[in-house]
């Protein structure tokens, strides 16, 4: 992904629950937050995907993460810029094909007011 990195770390995820806005749809929930980056450089950003052990096993988990993950990147010029966003996967998304996994998440990022433009 050109313009974001990844959310890795577990304080960087509970920051983001605990101080950050978030929006659900059937298939996912999404929490944003500003990010703090520090500097000159212009302000990239971090996503982090969680799917819980609810939603199957590691090969469904694996499917619904790689549907998010090309979701967003193929729609990442849409985003705003300098956000940490957190995407999390509810049990009704591993039957979700990408079209609907797409949808959705530009649904909930219209939700959020996140998008900067309209495809």
């Amino acid at each position: 992904m050109i313009f974001t990195d990844s959310l890795k770390s577990n304080l960087d995820f509970r920051r983001v629950y605990k101080q950050g806005k978030s929006k659900a749809n059937k298939y996912l929930v999404m929490y944003i937050l500003k990010n703090t980056e520090d500097g000159d450089a212009p302000k990239r950003n971090r996503l982090g995907i969680s799917v819980s052990k609810k939603v199957g096993n590691s090969v469904v988990r694996h499917r619904v993460k790689r549907l998010i993950k090309e979701s967003y990147r193929l729609n990442e010029e849409m985003f705003n810029s300098g956000l940490d966003i957190v995407v999390i996967a509810r049990d009704s998304a591993k039957v979700a094909y990408f079209s609907e996994m797409q949808s959705a998440l530009l649904h909930v990022s219209r939700l959020l007011h996140i998008l900067n433009q309209e495809k």
